[in-house]
């Protein structure tokens, strides 16, 4: 997954850990239910989508991720995701993909998270979160967003 180019091009493509003030039901019900279904925490699910697309589910990065959970079409593809714009199957699809790499990392959430970003290869092959700018931010933005869920979900 990569990080969103955003769309709105006087926001920037920087910003801090996003943490908005959703409408009651907007995607809150749909992240519960695929991460009860996937034994993920509701609130790093909630995270990801927060940083990846700002709840966006029409975001679209320059490399192509697609939808709330910026799935990369391949992997999309490898979660059995046919329409990365539909918001439950791109959830899933996402959540299930958490869940895997929380699994390979041994549930270690930064490892997870940093996977997430910059691909599980790169988390092995530097024995821990990537030396690279983009990859650390994103880990300290979801982080902290994380964090901010867990408290007030």
């Amino acid at each position: 997954m990569r990080r969103i180019e955003q769309i709105d091009p006087a926001q920037g493509p920087e910003m801090a850990a996003p943490f908005p003030a959703l409408p009651a039901g907007d995607f809150d019900g749909l992240i519960a239910s695929s991460a009860a279904a996937w034994h993920v925490d509701k609130a790093l699910v909630k995270a990801v989508v927060a940083n990846e697309s700002a709840f966006n589910s029409r975001a679209t990065s320059a490399t192509g991720a697609q939808g709330l959970m910026q799935l990369e079409p391949a992997t999309a593809g490898q979660l059995g995701v046919t329409d990365a714009y539909d918001p439950a199957q791109n959830v899933n699809g996402g959540t299930r993909y958490i869940r895997g790499l929380l699994d390979r990392f041994r549930g270690d959430v930064p490892l997870a998270i940093a996977a997430y970003n910059a691909g599980p290869g790169a988390v092995e092959k530097y024995g821990g979160i990537p030396p690279y700018a983009e990859t650390r931010a994103y880990v300290e933005n979801v982080l902290e967003s994380y964090r901010r869920y867990k408290l007030r979900p």
